[in-house]
Parts: C-alpha cells; structure tokens; sequence
C-alpha cells in the first residue's frame, strides 16, 4: 500500500532527533500520532497539531506507517517484539520503520516476525545529527531493495536529502555501524591533533582549518571541534549513545573475526567519559579528556568516580573485550605501560589524554 496524504503515522520516540523528524512529516500534511515515555518532551509537536498516545500500541493500532527512534537495542526488542509490541497490534499492511541504531540481527528478527504477521519492516537508521534532523537533509540507510521501499518513499523524503538502500533486513544497521566506527576515530583524531596544538602554542582555529584545507579534516572536525572549542557541549547525539554504537560495531566485528583497534580504543575514552559524568554530554565532550581536571570539573566530570580497574593492566578497557596489558585498543603488548591507559599517560592530576597537572 503506498503512502499518502490520507495516510496515518505514528512515531514512537521524541527525543531529540525524533521530534524534528515527526515535525517534518507533521509539516507534510500527514496525520501524525505521537508517543514518548515523558509527554513534555512531544508538547511542541502536540501545539502544531500531532495527537498523543500513551503507548506505542495505541499509537500504532490505526497507523498506516510506524516510525520509531527509541534509545537501545533493548528499547527496540521491548517495543516490537513484547505482547503487546508493534509486530503484534498493528494492523495488516502495515510500515514498521525503525530509525534508531541498532542491532543488525535484531532488525532481521524484526523483519522476520513482521512478515509472517502479514506485516512490512525494515530498519532505517539515519546520519545527518541534530542539525540534519532539524533541516530535513538527513541520511537515510536502508535495510531493504530501493523496490521494497518504493511505497513509503515519499514520507523518507520529508525529512532526508538523500536514501541509500542496503538491500537486506539489518543492512542498513550494519552501514551505520561502519558509518560510527568512522566518525569515532575521525572525533579522536581531531582531539588528538588539537591537544597537540594547544600545547605546541599554536593557534588551534587556525589547525582546524588548515585540517579542512586539507586531507586531515572530517565531518566530525567541521561540525563537532568548533563545539569543543567554544566549551559548547550540549547534545545533539550523547556521548551514551555513541558508546553504544561503538560497543555493537565491536560485537559485531568479534563475530566477523575482524580486528577494529581504532574503534577499540575510541570505546575506551567514550566510556570513560561516561563513567566520570559526560554520559548525556555531546560527543564532543570528548575533547575534555584532554583537558587539565579544573576544566573538566567546570564542565560538570568528576574523575574521582573512575574506577582505574576498567582499564588497569589484565582487566581490559569496559568493552568486554580481553586486551592484554593495556587498553587503548588492546595494544598492551606494545604500549606496556602498566597500569595506565590512553597510550600510557597516566592520569595525574588531570585529564586522561593530556594531563596538565601544574595548571
């Protein structure tokens, strides 16, 4: 059945990129029905005219299409898969469009279940961040053939630029795990390059561009360092959550055979700033590892609450992996620095990665 005006839509999830999203498609004339685990966070879409559900199902049970952007793989299970889930109250023929980053073998089960309750599903995890959400110029990644998708085509094209098909059930959850593993390593190179700067007294605004002048610069660079820069560490995508993106890229990786160091060593530093408080920070709070400690603390981090066991020698990084001596990747063999982390600079008075201890 394909998508139209008359089309109804629920979306499940309203959350900083959800919100924008369901506004766009509010925006494009469809009848949209909202629901969230806090109300206040949907009262913007509520004033411009979506109703509100108390539950998924019964947002669900009428819709024609269900969008859903929830926070965890567990999130997702739960929403679809429980008694009372989507696969089981919506109604034949029905969408059920998942945007949140996920597990590639749970989208397959999804879209397994989904079929045979005569029902259509496919993941849809999206790039682009806040901004992409708020201007409707995301990145759609598709677990499904571009004909598969044909139907609701027009209601992705309310909030994307561009709909890149990835022809398989978890597909599109596997692309955008490639696609978080890239951004991780891109966010640590450019902290790695700016503490650099800053304690050779250059002018790190002018290494910035220099970076996007050159082959050194990313979309992380150009949209998150400027951030971090100005001490600007509001979310546009947690900390939390990209942890976890790394932390399912990694599963994902071990089931494969296939080594990720860089990626390994990105999980290490976000989930240190996760346990010393920069859980619900913006990634780019990852530039306060590198930071003396009265800067971090300034931004609300409390190094006292890490436990240097995460990340001793012997006990691994926190991301379950076995490491060796040392974490950073694992590389304990080559760093050997005992009980340190980061490459082996030690914690001092300071940050993790820099460590200003005199300031």
């Amino acid at each position: 059945m394909p998508v139209n005006s008359h089309s109804k839509i629920a979306f499940v999830g309203t959350g900083i990129m959800g919100s924008a999203i369901a506004g766009h498609i509010l925006d494009a004339g469809y009848d949209v029905t909202v629901t969230n685990r806090t109300k206040a966070k949907a009262e913007g879409l509520l004033a411009r005219g979506a109703k509100w559900a108390d539950t998924p199902a019964e947002a669900a049970k009428d819709a024609d299409v269900v969008f859903t952007m929830v926070g965890y793989p567990t999130d997702v299970e739960d929403v679809y898969l429980s008694t009372d889930g989507l696969i089981r109250v919506a109604k034949r023929g029905a969408w059920l469009i998942d945007l949140t980053t996920s597990s590639p073998q749970l989208a397959r089960d999804i879209h397994d279940a989904a079929e045979v309750e005569d029902k259509h599903a496919f993941d849809c995890p999206v790039t682009g961040g806040q901004k992409g959400a708020e201007d409707g110029t995301l990145t759609l990644i598709v677990g499904a053939t571009e004909e598969e998708a044909a139907p609701v085509l027009p209601i992705l094209e309310t909030f994307s630029a561009k709909v890149m098909y990835f022809d398989q059930p978890g597909g599109g959850q596997t692309a955008k795990l490639c696609n978080q593993v890239s951004l991780a390593s891109c966010m640590v190179g450019y902290a790695d390059a700016l503490a650099l700067a800053e304690q050779a007294g250059i002018d790190q605004r002018q290494v910035l561009e220099l970076m996007a002048n050159g082959t050194g610069g990313s979309g992380a660079s150009k949209a998150l360092a400027p951030k971090a820069l100005d001490g600007d560490y509001k979310p546009g995508f947690m900390v939390e959550h990209l942890r976890k993106d790394i932390a399912l890229a990694l599963q994902r990786a071990e089931d494969l055979d296939v080594a990720m160091p860089g990626a390994e060593t990105a999980f290490t530093l976000f989930d240190m700033l996760c346990q010393i408080g920069g859980s619900r920070m913006g990634t780019q709070a990852l530039s306060l590892l590198y930071s003396d400690e009265a800067t971090g603390a300034a931004a609300g981090l409390d190094w006292s609450l890490l436990n240097p066991e995460d990340y001793g020698a012997g006990d691994g990084c926190g991301c379950g992996h076995e490491h060796g001596d040392g974490c950073c990747g694992g590389h304990g063999e080559g760093h050997g620095h005992g009980d340190d982390c980061c490459g082996g600079h030690g914690h001092g008075e300071g940050g993790c990665c820099h460590h200003h201890g005199e300031a």
